[in-house]
């Protein structure tokens, strides 16, 4: 029998017997004790990541070896369940940008298993104390490193997107609450019954991982507001709720907005170079915040290159828009309007400007930049210094394409999201982004005098 409108993926531990008695309970929920069915899910997520800080690295490893063992033994299922979401997405009219993110193939059940052996094969990073010094007083003051606590994390279309938040959370010793889209909401549950198949296995508290069950819209109001129970926000998803989290939120928020990315060939690039670059970092992948949205050519190369990229895009029956030098060396393009320079177009379309030089291509990126990735194309290594120290962004590059900027490619295992907020943690968050440290200090007896 299926679960009903409020029943958890997990079956969360009595501890107390008020508790017990809300766990019996739950599933007699209806639509207006939302509120109290986020409240049980902070308060058990609260209670396991208590639990979660005595837990060792192997303990951790195996659980996330036992959840890919559940999404393997459970493969049919899981595509069975997103076909039925495919489908739903469909008969509604979702755009093609999110259907491609919504669906699973064999191949993207194989990136999530793979992702939690990598994680599960990746060094813990609780516990680890840095910059051990002595003080004059004969006392050792360093940092621990230490998970951040429960994490809400807010997300839309992609279900991968469930194990991918799961395994770094536990594995950094957070306990989740996650919110998938109703988009997703079968495939969501499926891969949640793996997950809670694996915690059950290693045995670590269900409520290490909750999926929220409800596609009830006043659930994310009420996760974002729990400042008691939850630590911190992660939201992935459309501006639209990026924007609502960001304003609505009382818990810190790790977010970003757009991914208006620019790749920037400076006059001295390795042209073969630049085209390479240019084409894969827009066509690798279209869906995606790491994707090129606007191309800048330094002027003394525009009419060098632009046939020759144009020529590519066609292949790809990529839309050029461009600015009026570029409309005249290619002619027959869409002239690009102001709007075009800052927008992320999650499609095969793509702005192009040429620029006078450096200056002018960082005052662009600047101006209409989201301060995700942004990348040069250069042999001048100068320039490339320049560039990497004057563009604010959270991953500035030289000479490859902005699709690198994934938490996978930098070797993080997987990612949770790309910040580009200053603070706490920029870029693409793995596990260090989900821990913070305190100061610990080591002594033998000292007292203050």
């Amino acid at each position: 029998m299926p679960p009903s409108k409020f029943q958890t993926h997990a079956e969360s531990r009595a501890h107390g017997d008020s508790q017990a008695h809300e766990h019996s309970t739950r599933n007699e929920f209806n639509h207006a004790d939302v509120g109290r069915y986020m409240q049980l899910m902070g308060q058990e997520a609260r209670h396991a990541a208590t639990l979660l800080r005595r837990q060792d690295t192997a303990t951790k490893n195996a659980a996330l070896q036992a959840i890919a063992r559940h999404l393997e033994a459970s493969r049919q299922d899981l595509l069975d369940a997103n076909r039925a979401d495919l489908q739903r997405g469909e008969e509604v009219g979702l755009e093609a940008a999110l259907l491609d993110r919504l669906a699973l193939d064999d191949s993207r059940i194989d990136a999530m298993i793979e992702g939690l052996s990598q994680v599960a094969g990746l060094p813990d990073p609780v516990g680890e104390i840095d910059g051990l010094r002595s003080r004059p007083s004969g006392i050792q003051v360093g940092q621990m490193r230490v998970p951040l606590g429960v994490i809400g994390i807010i997300y839309e279309s992609r279900p991968n997107v469930t194990v991918e938040a799961a395994s770094l959370c536990l594995k950094s010793g957070n306990a989740c609450i996650l919110r998938g889209g109703s988009e997703a909401r079968d495939s969501n549950a499926a891969i949640a019954a793996c997950i809670q198949g694996g915690l059950s296995e290693a045995g670590l508290p269900p409520a290490t991982v909750q999926v929220v069950a409800t596609t009830d819209r006043e659930a994310v109001g009420h996760l974002i507001r729990m400042e008691e129970f939850v630590d911190v926000i992660i939201p992935r998803g459309g501006k639209s709720l990026i924007e609502r989290i960001s304003r609505e939120a009382r818990v810190p928020v790790i977010k970003h907005l757009d991914g208006v990315c620019h790749v920037y060939v400076d006059a001295t690039a390795d042209l073969d170079k630049a085209l390479a670059i240019a084409v894969n970092a827009k066509t690798q992948r279209y869906g995606t915040c790491n994707t090129m949205e606007t191309l800048l050519l330094d002027a003394p190369i525009a009419e060098v290159l632009l046939p020759a990229l144009a020529e590519a895009y066609a292949e790809h029956e990529v839309e050029l828009r461009g600015c009026e030098q570029t409309c005249h060396i290619l002619g027959d393009i869409v002239s690009a309007g102001e709007s075009d320079w800052g927008a992320e177009y999650l499609a095969p379309v793509l702005a192009i400007k040429v620029v006078d030089g450096m200056n002018e291509a960082i005052a662009h990126i600047e101006r209409f930049g989201s301060h995700h990735t942004d990348a040069i194309v250069t042999e001048n290594y100068t320039l490339a210094r320049r560039f990497l120290a004057e563009v604010d962004s959270s991953s500035v590059m030289v000479n490859a394409s902005t699709r690198f900027a994934d938490g996978f490619e930098y070797g993080l295992g997987a990612e949770i999201g790309i910040s580009t907020d200053k603070l706490h943690a920029r870029g693409p968050v793995g596990l260090e982004g989900l821990t913070t440290r305190k100061y610990v200090v080591l002594g033998d007896g000292q007292i203050r005098g």
